[in-house]
This record gives structure tokens, sequence and C-alpha cells, in this order.
């Protein structure tokens, strides 16, 4: 079962916030009677009608995009920047992307139509690894990074422990690579970790989300996850 606005979205009508509208106003039909409660919970097996035209849900589809930076992860901007699937164009679907990269990293990002995937994913309950290349200013050492693998208080919200590899020291430069390993998802947490170590990020990249990779990709580009990756991905956070 699934929120009635949220079907209409899913097939491509509207928006989830316009579909909301389209209830309010007695546009919307759910077995042949007006519905305009905004909580209406429909099954596959009811017929929904806009505007006496019946509405069909989409298959499911699920895409691995290498994001690059300076772009948002959204489906829409209000400042008309580049967004995610402005790269997807071709994809007939209505698709939005699963959490989000900050618009300066780069890096692996899913987006779907899939409502349940999505939730599944990003609930706070759920742990799937998800790994980062961050090169940072500063010489990483392993004993002022050892905080992050006990967990640390980040904006006055504790965060799980993280696991962590030193990749590569520029005394010249003073910067370093370093790999972290988080299952959370909160906002700029990475870069908040590295930070409260003393390792200010300069450029941030997502390499791995589960088993996933970004192996073949080019920024800009995106393959279609199939359902073997799919049922692994699901696996692992429900685990």
């Amino acid at each position: 079962m699934e929120r009635l606005q949220k079907v209409i979205a899913h097939a491509g009508i509207a928006s989830r916030r316009k579909a909301e509208t389209y209830i309010l106003d007695g546009r919307v039909k759910v077995n042949g009677q007006i519905v305009k409660e905004l909580g209406t919970q429909v099954s596959a097996k009811d017929r929904v009608e806009v505007d006496n035209v019946p509405i069909y849900q989409e298959e499911p589809v699920y895409y691995l995009f290498y994001k690059p930076r300076g772009v948002i992860s959204a489906v829409s901007d209000d400042k008309n920047r580049k967004v995610v699937v402005d790269y997807l164009s071709d994809v007939s679907e209505r698709i939005y992307p699963v959490g989000r990269l900050d618009y300066d990293t780069s890096g692996l990002l899913l987006l779907t139509n899939d409502g349940n995937f999505s939730q599944t994913l990003t609930h706070p309950k759920h742990e799937v690894d998800k790994v980062y290349v961050a090169k940072v200013k500063g010489i990483a050492e392993k004993k002022a990074l050892l905080p992050l693998t006990r967990g640390m208080r980040i904006e006055g919200k504790r965060v799980a422990p993280a696991r962590f590899e030193i990749l590569s020291t520029d005394v010249k430069a003073q910067t370093s690579i370093v790999q972290l390993t988080i299952h959370e998802g909160r906002n700029h947490q990475v870069k908040n970790m590295l930070k409260a170590v003393g390792l200010p990020v300069q450029k941030l990249k997502r390499e791995q989300y589960g088993d996933l990779t970004l192996a073949g990709l080019r920024p800009g580009e995106y393959r279609e996850l199939n359902k073997k990756e799919v049922s692994q991905l699901l696996g692992k956070a429900k685990k």
C-alpha cells in the first residue's frame, strides 16, 4: 500500500506536491470515487484516475550514476543549476535520487522510481556501507583519526563509528588522501567528521555503495542496476 499522491507522482503525472493539489481539488478518483483525503492508501489493484484518465504505476527502475562535482542531487532547482536527472534525460520513468551528495561532492549516486527501495536504503536503522575518499588539508596520522572508529558527537548528535585508511600523504603540499567508510548518511557527515579531527576536506568522492562501485563509468555517466544488484543492496540493508 502506498499513499495516493506518491502513486500519482511515480506514474509521472505530476510532482508529489502537485499531486496533493489535484487530490484536494477533487480531480482524482479511486475505483470510480472522488478522493480528497491526502492520507489515502492505495494498492496496485486499485484503479486510480486523474481528470478521468486512468494512470498506471511504472515498473521500478534502478540506476547507478557517477555524479560530477557542481551538480545538485535533486530533480529540479529553483536557481536553474544543473541537477542529476539532467544527465538521465533519456530515461522515461520519473526517477529521483536515493539520498544525496553535496553540490561539490562527486561519486556514486543511486536513482530510482521505487519509493520502498529508496526508503529502505536511507532509513537510519539500515546499515549499508558507503566508502568515501577525501583529499584533506593536513598530514593524516592514525592516532588523530582513531576517534572516528569509536563514534563521536557532530553538531550535537552522535554518529556511528567509521572505518578509515590513510591512502597517502604529501608533506610538501601538506595534504593527505583518506578513505572513510560509514553506513549513515547525515548531511555533510564525512566533511564534519574529518574536520572534527583536524583534517578539513578539500575534495570528496563517494566511491562505493554496498558492493557497487563506479567501475567502467566516467563523471556524468550511468548504468542500470540488474536484479541481483538490487537484491544484494536490499539484503545488506535489512541485515
